[in-house]
Parts: C-alpha cells; structure tokens; sequence
C-alpha cells in the first residue's frame, strides 16, 4: 500500500462502514450492497482527484478491496455502541413477534439470546469483512471507469 492509496481507503471504508453501520440508512445494502460498492466508488474518485494521470482499473480494484477493509473495520467500531444502544427495542419487538405467533418454546429462547450479543456482531463483522471487500472492489473498479482522467496529449517530436 503507497502512502498515496492510504488517504482515499480511509475516506472510502468511512462511506462503507458509516453508511452501514446506521440503523436505518443500512437497509440501502439490502439493495445489491449499495453502500459497500458507494466505498469502493468513493475511494477511486479520491485517488483519481489525487493525480495528473488516470488511474486504471487494477488501481481501482487495488483502493477499492482497502476501502473495503478500512470500510469493515469501521463498521465493527460504530455497530458496537450502535448494537448496545438498539438492543432492548429489537427484543421488545421481537417478543411481541414471539408472542403473537406459534413458535415453539425452543425457538423462542434461541432468538432472545442472540439478539444484539457478541456472536451476532462477530458474525456481522465477519460478513463484511469478506463480502464488503468483494463488492467494493466492484466499487473501485466502476469508480475507475467512471471517473478517470483523459490521457493529456501527447506532445509532438521533433
């Protein structure tokens, strides 16, 4: 990793790991990962803007799988307190679910304890790491694309 690839990875694994950590906004993932491959997008246009010469598309496919590594990283940093602060509405919700359902017993004591402990965020994590890497190397290489710079002319010999 160059020192000129750190700055656009950070910037893009914030769009990732911000977007997909809040509660509500995060449903936009739901749609084709739509935050990650934002990180991936992002973070090619930095590197981009950061340069004369256009980036190709393995520097793309390069700052997008950092961005999305700084970009789980900072999703498992917001979803802790996020998890901590959400949980007592996600049980009491899921409780009325249970309770208006006909779910075994078993069932019921599996999902309460699973809502919004360790292993969820673990597994979260995990899930993000790997698919968040993927998608926003798609996203640095549409980023690429998208946003690359003309070849400056060429200037005549003589």
């Amino acid at each position: 990793m160059n020192d000129r690839h750190i700055q656009p990875a950070i910037i893009g694994g914030l769009v990732m790991g911000v977007l997909s950590a809040l509660p509500i906004v995060s449903a936009g993932n739901l749609c084709c990962c739509l935050w990650v491959v934002s990180g991936g997008i992002v973070a090619a246009y930095v590197l981009q803007q950061g340069q004369a010469m256009p980036i190709t598309l393995g520097d793309g496919a390069l700052i997008g799988l950092f961005a999305g590594l700084a970009g789980a990283f900072v999703y498992l940093v917001l979803s802790i307190p996020i998890t901590i602060l959400i949980v007592p509405m996600e049980r009491l919700v899921v409780q009325r679910l249970l309770e208006n359902g006909d779910m075994p017993p078993e069932f019921r004591e599996s999902v309460g304890r699973y809502i919004g402990g360790p292993l969820g965020i673990v597994i979260s994590f995990m899930t993000y790491l790997v698919a968040g890497t993927i998608f926003s190397t798609i996203g640095g290489v549409l980023g690429a694309v998208i946003f690359r710079k003309p070849l400056p002319p060429a200037t005549p010999s003589e």
